[in-house]
């Protein structure tokens, strides 16, 4: 492929050592007929390993620069030339009516609304095998009462089984990043909660982590839930949001939708 310069507004750090390419389709072991996606093949050192593995998949990729030669090079892959922030993965899911395998070394800057947007579609994803910031992945894998635990940590243990694969150096990408880097893969559950008590778990979530530095008394009464008294949901309002279990963030959400309700 003709020489494309990585363009910062799309947060291009080009992946080029072929072990660590190789190490990330070890750890997703596609099979043939899965629905299987790529987030943002650049210029296609990955996708051309996972076409070792699948004979056809679909890539999203943003950056108009690289479609044409990406759809000479690699005719058999569905490409769409788009933000992946703003596909309806429904669609994705709907080709072949399997649950979506997602994949890709993503932007670091917009790592989160990625993840938001899996969450939101938590029942059409099988798992998700993606290369983030290593200070991101500490922070969606920190246990409960450490500096790092927080919205990811909580929502993502919740909502998937979260492991950090493998580390990553800045040396292997160009241009170079200039943080460290994690595969991390994520396994998710079919015990979730869906609909309205989704919604409503992310806003627990996100409203007793608003103020890190105040218990929950008054995090929660500072946030959209100030009408809403906590005093009875059994649940110790003076700890801070970090002191508590996952499950606690339940019993505040299984709460909060009987009194709102």
């Amino acid at each position: 492929m003709q020489k494309i310069k990585p363009l910062k507004k799309f947060g291009q750090n080009y992946l080029t050592d072929k072990n660590i390419l190789k190490k990330i389709v070890d750890e997703i072991s596609p099979l043939p007929d899965e629905n299987f996606i790529e987030i943002g093949p650049g210029l296609g050192s990955l996708t051309e390993i996972i076409l070792e593995r699948i004979p056809e998949f679909t890539a999203v990729e943003i950056d108009s620069r690289v479609i044409d030669e990406l759809s000479q090079k690699f005719s058999s892959i569905s490409l769409i030339n788009s933000d992946f922030l703003d596909l309806n993965l429904e669609d994705l899911f709907n080709k072949k009516k399997k649950k979506l395998r997602i994949a890709g070394n993503i932007p670091y800057n917009i790592t989160s609304p990625i993840i938001f947007k899996l969450i939101n579609s938590n029942q059409l994803v099988r798992d998700a095998v993606l290369m983030v910031q290593l200070e991101v992945a500490k922070r969606i894998t920190a246990k409960k009462g450490t500096k790092d635990y927080g919205i990811l940590a909580v929502l993502l243990q919740y909502f998937t089984d979260v492991k950090i694969c493998f580390k990553v150096s800045p040396n292997v990408f160009h241009p170079k990043p200039k943080v460290e880097s994690a595969v991390i893969h994520f396994q998710f559950k079919d015990n979730c909660l869906t609909g309205e008590e989704k919604t409503l778990f992310i806003k627990i979530v996100k409203a007793a982590f608003g103020n890190r530095r105040k218990v929950l008394r008054n995090s929660l009464s500072n946030s959209i839930f100030t009408d809403v008294n906590f005093s009875d949901a059994k649940i110790d309002l003076n700890l801070r949001a970090e002191q508590l279990e996952i499950d606690d963030f339940i019993k505040l959400t299984k709460f909060a939708a009987g009194k709102l309700h």
